[in-house]
Formats: structure tokens, sequence, C-alpha cells
């Protein structure tokens, strides 16, 4: 094997370890009980960084052996996943970048309002063909019963830092002024005309504010914090990439040229 080849191989290896923090980014993306109740959110990355693991696979099997035209798919094939992945991140980041978070005075955690998140997100996640079968999903979940386990008293709940998910779904906005009893069971408002949500909220434990918007809020929250954490990981393995596929390309293209010196001294040309 030639020292362009050898090169190669190494660089291919580098590339199949880069997969390896993209799927595992995905898989915890779609661990989480959001994603789980938004099929089309779940698995692209997954997706593409398995994708990726088998490309370089082929890119290695090609290097070592010295197969040019699996080499030249391999360059072919990763040039065009790395504008994917590049695609994924600028989409995500544009989508990702509104953020509809406010503090409440008193409380450790956050509320949402919906429309301060991107409109995208809001038309693709939270209009009236896709939110009951999300809304459903989340009322299956064990995002708000396990409220009930980990806080008891008000003061405990008040400084917890909660899920974007939890404070929009979970309990009413604090502006109703709802009394306390446990994190998902509120009693006599004290000024339910604060929000409209005040009135959609329900004591009932399948129904709760999975029907307010600030629920949607809270889960579009979710996926702008969780996508934002994965973003880094994508973002420093991309560059990684890059950095392979130019170091490949090159030893690709000096492995040409040692394979037509090597034939010109054999006497081919």
């Amino acid at each position: 094997m030639g020292v362009s080849n050898k090169i190669t191989a190494i660089v291919n290896f580098l590339a199949l370890l880069c997969s390896i923090p993209i799927i595992g980014a995905g898989i915890w993306l779609a661990s989480k009980p959001d994603n789980g109740c938004i099929h089309f959110f779940r698995w692209p990355v997954v997706l593409l960084g398995v994708l990726i693991l088998l490309v370089s696979l082929a890119g290695f099997i090609g290097a070592y052996w010295n197969r040019q035209g699996l080499l030249a798919f391999y360059l072919f094939c990763m040039a065009l996943l790395i504008g994917l992945l590049l695609v994924l991140l600028v989409f995500t980041f544009v989508v990702t970048r509104p953020n509809g978070t406010y503090s409440v005075m008193g409380r450790g955690f956050k509320e949402y309002r919906l429309d301060g998140f991107s409109s995208w997100l809001r038309n693709h996640l939270t209009n009236s063909r896709n939110w009951p079968k999300i809304r459903t999903c989340l009322a299956e979940s064990n995002t708000c019963p396990k409220l009930n386990q980990l806080y008891v008293a008000a003061d405990q709940f008040f400084a917890a830092d909660i899920s974007p998910l939890q404070s929009g779904c979970c309990k009413p906005p604090t502006a109703c002024g709802y009394n306390f009893v446990n994190p998902t069971l509120w009693l006599n408002p004290g000024n339910p005309m604060a929000d409209p949500d005040c009135y959609v909220w329900s004591n009932d434990q399948t129904q709760l504010c999975y029907n307010c918007n600030s629920c949607k809020a809270g889960l579009l929250g979710n996926l702008r914090m969780e996508w934002r954490k994965a973003n880094v990981v994508l973002i420093v393995t991309v560059v990684v990439l890059i950095w392979v596929y130019v170091i490949g390309c090159s030893a690709f293209k000096n492995a040409q040229t040692e394979d037509l010196f090597r034939r010109y001294k054999q006497g081919w040309i």
C-alpha cells in the first residue's frame, strides 16, 4: 500500500470515528420525551451519522486495498453528506434562534410565549393537524406525573429549575394566580383574566395544560434547548470532517499520481 493510500486509510478511519458523536447526539435527541412525540424530528441526525459511518468504512476499504473507484465514490458521497450536515446545522440555527422565554419573579423556572418562537416551528408543530397527536403523546408520557414525586412543598417547587415542557404543560401560567396543592393540582385562580390559558387549565390529570398555548411554547422551548446543545457537538464534528475530507482529497490525488508513476516505471506507458 502506497504512502498516499495509507494516509487516506487513516483519514477515513478518523471520519468513521467522527460519525460516533453524530450518532450519539442523534440518539440523545431521540430519547427526549418531546422528540419522542415528534416523529419527523427524531432520526435525521442518527441517519446522517450512520450514512457517514458507512461511507467512511467504504473509503477505508478502498484505500486499504487500493480500489480507486471505491475511493472516488467515498469522496463524492462524503461531500454530499457534509453538505447535508451543514444544511441541517444552518436550518436548526435559524429556526431555533427566536426565543419565547421570559422570567417570572420568585420562580426558579422560566415560562414561555408561543409567539416568541419561529413561525416555521409554530406552523409545523403546533397547528391543528399535528398538535392533537403531540398532545396525546405528551399526556401519556411521564413528563408531568414525575413532578409529583420530586416536589411536595410549594416553596420547593417554586425554586425548582424544571424543563420548558414541564413549565408550560404541567401547571397553569403563574399570572393566573392559582394556589398550589401539588405540581399538577392547582385551585382558585386569583387573576383568571391575566391569560387565556387560565381558563384552559384543568386539574384532570389527562388534560392539565396540554391544550394551552403555554404548553405549545414549552415544547418549542424544549426543542430549542436540546437542538442548541446538540449543535455544539455537530459543529465541532463537521469542522473535523471538512478537515479530514480536504486531506482525503489531497491524498487521493497523490495516490493517482503515484499509481501513474509506478505504471510508467514498469513500462505500461
